[in-house]
C-alpha cells in the first residue's frame, strides 16, 4: 500500500513539474512573441509594401522546405542536412526537362525529390541508421552527382513554359499562394489521413506503434518521401521564380526550415507539432530577419542572432522533458 502511494506520489509530482514548465516555456514564448511583433511595428519601413511582399516571397520557399521537414521531426528524427541540396538538384531536373512540357518537368521533378528523400528514409528507419549521418552522406553524394553532369554550371529558363508560376495575385506574391495550398495539404494529412497519424504515433513511441500493427520504418520512409514532394514544390516555385536551376539555390534552407519547424514548437524528438506551427515559426523567423536588415545589422550577427533563438528554443524544450 504504502508503496503504491509513493509512486503515485511520485506520478503527481512529477506531472506539477511538468505543467510548471510548460506554462513558463508558455509565458516565455508569448512574451517573445509579443515583443517581437512591438519591435517589428516600430522599424521604419517595416509595413512598406515592398517590405511584405519581399517578407512573404522570402518565408514561402522556405516554409515549403520546413513543411517537409515538419514531417521528418514529427517521425522522430530530428532532422535532413541534405533536403537543400535536394532541393537544388530538383530546380536542375525541373529547368532540364522543361523543354519537354511543363507537366513532364513537374511530374518527373516531384518523382525524383521524393526517390532521394524517399532511399534516405528507407536507410534510417529499415537499418535504423543515425539520420543526421544518413544526410550528411545523402548531402554529398547529391551535390557530388550533380556537380559531375553539370560540370557546376547552372540552367536556365529559355521559353516561357514556367511564366504561370511567376505570376501574382494581385499585391500577393505568387509563391505564398504556393505555400498557403502547401500547408494546406500538409496539415490535411497529418490531421486526416493514416499515414499522419502513424508518423505522430512513431515519433512519440515507436515501440507503440509496432505493437499499433504497422512497422515504424515504413512510416519513416513515408515521411522522407513526403519531405521530397513538399521540397520538389519549393525547387519549382524557386527555379520558375528565378528561371534558373542551379545548385546555389537550396544553401542554407535546410537550417532555416529546422529553425521554423522549432521555432514554430514541434518538439525535436518528435510525436508533437504541426504544420500550422510550422508556419507561425517561419513566419516569426521572417519577421525577425526582416527587422534586422531593416535596423542595419549585417549578415554575420542575423545568422548569429537566428542562431542563439534556436538555442534557446532547444532549451525550453529540454526544460518541458525535464
Amino acid at each position: 500500500m504504502s508503496q503504491n502511494l509513493e509512486i503515485q506520489k511520485e506520478s503527481s509530482q512529477k506531472s506539477f513539474n511538468l505543467m510548471k514548465s510548460i506554462k513558463v516555456a508558455d509565458i516565455i514564448r508569448l512574451t517573445v512573441i509579443i515583443s517581437l511583433l512591438a519591435f517589428a511595428l516600430t522599424t521604419p519601413g517595416f509595413l512598406s509594401s515592398l517590405s511584405i511582399r519581399s517578407l512573404l516571397s522570402t518565408m514561402s520557399f522556405v516554409e515549403c522546405v520546413a513543411v517537409g521537414m515538419t514531417f521528418i521531426t514529427l517521425s522522430g528524427n530530428i532532422m535532413s542536412f541534405s533536403i537543400g541540396a535536394g532541393l537544388s538538384a530538383a530546380t536542375i531536373i525541373f529547368v532540364a526537362l522543361l523543354p519537354y512540357g511543363l507537366f513532364t518537368a513537374l511530374v518527373a521533378t516531384v518523382i525524383f525529390s521524393a526517390v532521394i528523400n524517399g532511399i534516405q528514409g528507407w536507410i534510417i528507419g529499415y537499418f535504423r541508421a543515425n539520420p543526421i549521418i544518413v544526410s550528411m552522406a545523402g548531402y554529398s553524394l547529391i551535390i557530388g552527382i550533380m556537380t559531375y553532369f553539370t560540370q557546376g554550371r547552372g540552367l536556365y529558363i529559355q521559353g516561357s513554359e514556367a511564366a504561370f508560376f511567376k505570376q501574382n495575385l494581385g499585391p500577393i506574391p505568387g509563391p505564398f499562394i504556393g505555400l498557403v495550398l502547401a500547408v494546406i495539404v500538409a496539415q490535411l494529412i497529418l490531421t486526416y489521413t493514416r499515414v499522419g497519424k502513424r508518423i505522430y504515433l512513431t515519433g512519440s513511441n515507436s515501440k507503440a506503434a509496432l505493437a499499433a500493427g504497422f512497422e515504424p520504418w515504413k512510416t519513416i520512409v513515408w515521411a522522407y518521401v513526403l519531405s521530397g514532394v513538399f521540397a520538389a514544390i519549393a525547387a519549382i516555385l524557386m527555379a520558375s521564380r528565378y528561371s534558373s536551376g542551379d545548385l546555389q539555390h537550396g544553401i542554407g534552407l535546410e537550417f532555416g526550415a529546422i529553425s521554423a519547424v522549432l521555432v514554430g514548437g514541434t518538439l525535436i524528438q518528435g510525436g508533437k507539432g504541426s504544420v500550422l506551427h510550422t508556419l507561425l515559426g517561419t513566419l516569426l523567423i521572417a519577421i525577425f530577419q526582416a527587422v534586422l536588415v531593416l535596423r542595419g545589422f549585417s549578415t554575420e550577427i542575423q545568422q548569429l542572432a537566428l542562431g542563439v533563438v534556436v538555442l534557446v528554443v532547444i532549451m525550453l524544450q529540454w526544460k518541458k522533458d525535464k
